[in-house]
């Protein structure tokens, strides 16, 4: 589903009218729309995969049809990348205008309160980050650089880091509430530190890593990510049972375990999944339900993605 994302050359923005039926920007006068209702109204359709955190916003993967509208100002920045095909998009407002191309390694922001018309005269794959104002603010403060600007305007800008991040979003979704939710939080802390440096007014300046956890504060944080309770396992949990920042947590996770907090308890689960096929007559079915997973064909196409053969194979070739 998820095409490459190596960086591509981006035409160059041509000359365009503005469009005289975009009414200006005035937020202190338009009531803004969540990101996702805005979108399901312009597109015409609702998104074939979505999720959503409360502490870090949504992403959603849509195939649309042909489009123009105008996009109405809303309440969270919509960032997107396009994981296949290459399509022109039309993009103006009362001041400026732009074509530009949407295809792998090129992302569209759409900036929280904006309003734009928008020309697309083709079917179109899309996924949409719809990221809070307040997660740039919080990253922002918790990288201790300055507070950011409004992100910029950009249309098919180039940007393969940002791109790549966004799209393995809609291609690493494993049907584990639990991973997912881990995951959707870390990507988007990373999505969000991007932006803050590539695409905002004042460009921050991350500081280098200094250190990992200490042995105590790492131990409490394995204990938790193991626990087959009900513990919450969210970043925030981690990062507040370690006295730390979201961002400086994950940061100095890895720094000393080598692996991200969703990486290593993905590795958790694979090693509990193995035990279990190998040492007991458990069902795939049973094993997966045990672990979390939603349903025998998520877990075993999470398993196949890290072992190479399904659940059922490996059994068979270890026993």
């Amino acid at each position: 589903m998820i095409g490459s994302s190596a960086l591509m050359r981006n035409p160059p923005h041509k000359s365009l009218p503005p469009a005289p039926d975009v009414r200006p920007d005035d937020s202190s006068t338009c009531e803004r729309r969540a990101a996702n209702l805005e979108m399901a109204r312009v597109l015409k359709t609702q998104p074939l995969r979505m999720a959503s955190d409360s502490q870090s916003g949504a992403i959603a993967y849509w195939k649309h049809e042909a489009l123009h509208d105008i996009v109405e100002p809303m309440a969270d920045h919509v960032i997107m990348a396009y994981p296949a095909g290459s399509q022109a998009l039309e993009r103006r407002t009362g001041k400026t205008a732009a074509i530009a191309t949407a295809r792998a390694g090129v992302v569209t922001i759409i900036p929280a309160g904006s309003t734009s018309r928008w020309d697309i005269h083709r079917p179109l794959h899309v996924v949409q980050l719809y990221l809070p104002q307040r997660t740039l603010l919080r990253i922002a403060d918790e990288a201790n650089t300055a507070s950011p600007d409004d992100l910029l305007e950009r249309t098919g800008h180039p940007d393969a880091i940002t791109s790549r991040l966004l799209l393995s979003a809609a291609d690493s979704l494993e049907g584990s509430a639990t991973l997912d939710t881990l995951f959707r939080q870390q990507l988007t802390d990373l999505l969000a530190t991007r932006l803050l440096a590539a695409h905002a007014g004042v460009p921050a300046t991350l500081q280098p890593i200094i250190g990992g956890l200490s042995p105590a504060v790492l131990r409490r944080a394995i204990e938790r990510l193991r626990s087959d309770s009900d513990a919450d396992v969210s970043l925030s949990a981690l990062a507040y049972d370690a006295g730390l920042s979201r961002f400086h947590f994950c940061r100095s996770f890895k720094e000393s375990t080598g692996l991200s907090p969703h990486a290593w308890l993905r590795q958790h689960r694979l090693e509990q999944a193995m035990n279990m096929l190998r040492e007991s007559d458990e069902s795939v079915v049973s094993v997966a339900a045990a672990l979390g997973y939603s349903s025998q064909t998520a877990f075993a196409a999470a398993f196949k993605k890290l072992t190479g053969e399904t659940p059922s194979d490996w059994r068979r070739r270890v026993r």
